[in-house]
């Protein structure tokens, strides 16, 4: 067992990047394991996953014994070029890429690899950090910095809610009016199997989201969708609840639908974050991503169905 003190540099930090930091190689979905069952403890009390760390905090971290496991070794060089050529921004604070669809934001469950794994070994030279996250789906906007100082400012900025993050989505059917706003608070529950679903629930956390009609098509509509709150799976939970789910959304859209767009050349989730914005002291930053070439495709066959 581990008595550790928090430092000045890690205030701020949620305790479950704080675990992963101290228990190098122990997997994500043993660190979610040991928080649900009260194992780790912060100033003496039970600590919950998305809790922040305060600078002088104790927190005790049980002894974790994993397998061993075979070494995953160094990325396929063309892993690394595909993230490096991703990349739209970077400065002396932050790194952006326009993030492929399927490459997750950081390796654990099964995934060796993540956009963070693949971008340090790229670049070993670089002390880079995951900003947010996407979900490995979605494509678009993710930010890494390359300073701690830039790291714990964005996120405080972040958790205040002073960020703009703005997505385009094709979602299905046609929307009552040009402008909606979902305001349902979500709840995140882990299956037996590990897998993650949110669903809308009074008990959950207060979530928001604008839906902007752009495009309207026979059967679908292109959103610009703009984000107060960032929960797990937000976007495609709420959505799915108005009734005009995600394309390509296997695990809540709607399968004729998604079938149908298949049949049109979408081979993923339409769900692109295009813009991410903010302000740090007296400096404006916007980092934004092009639509991939497969998304504009799928958009030109749509319009040529009209």
């Amino acid at each position: 067992m581990q008595l550790v003190k928090v430092d000045d540099d890690r205030d701020g930090q949620r305790i479950d990047n704080f675990l992963s930091g101290r228990l190098k190689g122990v997997p994500r979905s043993l660190i979610y394991r040991i928080l649900r069952t009260g194992q780790v403890r912060i100033n003496g009390r039970r600590a919950k996953p998305d809790v922040r760390l305060c600078a002088g905090d104790e927190v005790r971290i049980p002894p974790v014994r994993v397998a061993e496991r075979e070494d995953p070794g160094k990325p396929a060089a063309g892993q690394m070029s595909r993230v490096e050529d991703a990349i739209v921004h970077e400065d002396r604070e932050f790194l952006v890429l326009n993030k492929p669809s399927g490459v997750a934001s950081h390796g654990g469950s099964g995934i060796s690899f993540g956009a963070i794994e693949l971008l340090r070994a790229a670049r070993p030279r670089d002390t880079l950090e995951l900003v947010h996250r996407l979900d490995r789906d979605t494509s678009g906007v993710l930010v890494f910095s390359r300073k701690r100082s830039a790291l714990t400012a964005l996120q405080a900025v972040i958790r205040e809610g002073q960020a703009t993050k703005r997505y385009i989505a094709l979602l299905e059917g046609q929307l009552p009016k040009a402008r909606m706003t979902v305001n349902e608070p979500l709840r995140k529950s882990v299956l037996q199997g590990g897998e993650r679903m949110v669903r809308v629930d009074p008990a959950g956390k207060a979530s928001v989201s604008h839906l902007i009609q752009q495009q309207a098509f026979a059967e679908a509509t292109l959103c610009e969708i703009a984000i107060e709150t960032g929960r797990t799976h937000q976007i495609r939970v709420h959505t799915a609840h108005v009734g005009h789910p995600v394309a390509g959304d296997e695990k809540y859209g709607e399968r004729g639908f998604n079938q149908r767009m298949r049949t049109l050349g979408l081979k993923r989730l339409f769900l692109h974050a295009m813009r991410f914005e903010f302000e740090i002291g007296d400096r404006s930053y916007s980092f934004t991503a092009p639509m991939p070439e497969d998304l504009r495709t799928l958009v030109s066959r749509l319009e040529g169905q009209r």
